[in-house]
């Protein structure tokens, strides 16, 4: 886990650069909405994934309880713990502050005569992509202060000896990992959609349900979270 975090700590800047490049020059803007809000989203980025990183040098080793996070196991992490909520929260601030850079770029700074339904499908892909984000990144948040609470002040949130429900943090957990799986998705089908009608030399094909499929890929995203749950018991 921690070899791919190191992968995608080091690609991850790298992506949100190249996308905040492409995107003004794609809706014809001079330059992102939020110059500073751009920059600060950046650079927190690279320190956040330093920080996650450097937990495997902690006493007690690195986090435990997989990427999901699941408790109770993840409770009885060393002094790793707090270093990891730390970053997760850092990189959420840096999510939302790009999402809504970029939201506000691809709204109010688009040329003129460039509606909505001209614009290039990559683009309506990082637009919904930056929605889901906005929406999805509080969820995890919150979960990791209950967990935090419960870690370090004897919250009893996640304590199943106390009377807590054993599927909330499951529950939270995966109303942000569903449409984190379309953050990572929907733009490879605008790359996709862009790439093929450019390299066949024909018009894309049902351009509206194209950018309307991926617009309801992202709402519907919200609300099949529990397949994720397989062992839980649900009906």
């Amino acid at each position: 886990v921690h070899a791919l975090l190191m992968v995608f700590g080091a690609v991850m800047p790298a992506f949100v650069g190249l996308a905040n490049w492409l995107i003004p020059m794609m809706i014809g803007a001079p330059d992102m909405a939020l110059p500073r809000m751009n920059n600060w989203s950046f650079w927190i980025l690279p320190f956040a994934f330093s920080m996650l990183i450097m937990t495997l040098l902690l006493p007690g080793g690195a986090p435990a309880g997989g990427w999901t996070l699941y408790p109770p196991l993840v409770l009885q992490t060393g002094d790793a713990f707090p270093f990891m909520v730390f970053a997760i929260h850092l990189m959420g601030v840096s999510s939302i502050m790009g999402s809504i850079n970029v939201i506000v770029t691809i709204l109010n700074m688009r040329a003129p005569g460039m509606t909505l339904m001209k614009m290039p499908v990559f683009t309506w892909m990082i637009l919904v992509v930056q929605f889901l984000l906005v929406f999805s990144l509080p969820v995890i948040t919150v979960a990791l202060v209950l967990l935090m609470f419960q870690r370090s002040y004897g919250a009893t949130f996640f304590d199943v000896s106390q009377g807590a429900d054993p599927l909330l943090w499951q529950h939270l957990f995966w109303i942000f990992g569903h449409p984190e799986v379309y953050v990572l998705i929907l733009p490879g089908f605008g790359i996709i959609s862009e790439v093929l009608p450019t390299f066949s030399r024909k018009p894309l094909f049902g351009y509206p349900f194209v950018v309307f499929s991926g617009a309801s890929i992202g709402l519907v995203g919200f609300g099949v979270w529990a397949h994720h749950m397989f062992a839980a018991g649900l009906g």
